[in-house]
């Protein structure tokens, strides 16, 4: 089984900024990306950025944003913690909402699988 494990919600004053961190653990053998969503209240799931082949040389990671928080927010990660960070800074009460992790992990007994942690909420006032 492979289990994520959020941490680093909390509520900020815009302009300012949170570190999101998530850990899988549990029989990997590969990680092949891992990232973070995100769910504003009456509204949907949506994309915020994820890092490709999770390496502790951020610059051999291939990583994408939203349009959104490009600029702003930065994703890291710790292959051999097999952690992802999300770095948030110049937060906007528009980034006000539930983050989920993400992983696609490749595991022996089933192939390469999404799973996802159980969100961790960000609020930002004005």
């Amino acid at each position: 089984q492979v289990e994520l494990v959020e941490s680093g919600g909390g509520s900020v004053q815009a302009g300012g900024s949170l570190r999101l961190s998530c850990a899988a653990s549990g029989s990997i053998v590969k990680i092949n990306f891992m990232g973070w969503y995100r769910q504003a209240p009456g509204h949907g799931r949506e994309f915020v950025a994820r890092i490709s082949s999770v390496s502790s040389i951020t610059s051999l990671s291939k990583t994408n944003y939203a349009d959104s928080v490009r600029g702003r927010f930065t994703i890291s990660g710790d292959n051999v913690k097999n952690t992802v960070y999300l770095q948030m800074d110049n937060l906007k009460p528009e980034d006000t909402a539930v983050y989920y992790c993400y992983a696609n992990i490749y595991r022996f007994s089933t192939g390469s699988t999404d799973y996802w942690g159980q969100g961790t909420q960000v609020t930002v006032s004005s």
